[in-house]
Parts: structure tokens; sequence; C-alpha cells
């Protein structure tokens, strides 16, 4: 599972959408719409699915115990 992100259209960074979902569900959902507020520029986007994507957690760093 990874959030769900979309660029911001204003400065170009990548913003998260408050949704969290794998890619494969992801991938099959129907074409959406949603709205996101971005706080990067104070403003609020429209965005459809197809301009987003997920972004993996960053996997947890393994430890060897010795």
């Amino acid at each position: 599972m990874g959030e769900v992100m979309i660029k911001c259209p204003d400065t170009g960074r990548d913003i998260a959408t408050g949704m969290v979902a794998d890619r494969r569900s992801f991938s099959a959902m129907p074409v959406f719409f949603a709205r996101v507020f971005c706080p990067v520029c104070q403003t609020e986007h429209e965005w459809f699915a197809r301009q987003a994507w997920v972004c993996d957690p960053e996997p947890k760093e393994r430890r060897v115990l010795s």
C-alpha cells in the first residue's frame, strides 16, 4: 500500500492526495475526478485518476542482530 500522489500544477512538486491504495487496485479503478488541498501552494487542485500514481512507502531498513 502506498500514498496516491499528484503533481501540483503550480509548483510541479509531488503532493499526497490523502488516499492510500496498492498499485494494482488503483490502476484497475474506473477513471474518477477528485479535489485535494495543496499544502505547497495553499490552493485546491482538481485532478483525474489518470494524473495520479501510487508512491510505495520506503522499505524499512533491516537490522541484522549478531
